[in-house]
């Protein structure tokens, strides 16, 4: 399932499959590591629209509300039934 990082779950980790953001956004996030086919976890978000922290390699990067929205990722939900 790919979801943008505002809806992933703590705890859970995927693969980034795409910016979907301009050349700024783009060159700033893979600045930070953030860049298609890395794997990345969802370590934190704030309540109410705050910056989410994930971990991709090594140090854990946080991430603005509207940039994490921009990044999407195929995330490894286990499926039922």
């Amino acid at each position: 399932m790919i979801v943008d990082l505002t809806k992933m779950k703590v705890g859970e980790s995927g693969t980034v499959v795409s910016l979907e953001g301009g050349r700024n956004f783009t060159l700033r996030v893979q600045s930070l590591g953030v860049r298609p086919g890395k794997r990345i976890t969802k370590i934190s978000a704030h309540f109410w629209r705050g910056p989410v922290t994930v971990r991709v390699g090594g140090p854990n990067i946080a991430l603005g509300f509207g940039m994490a929205a921009k990044v999407m990722v195929e995330v490894d939900r286990k499926r039922h039934g």
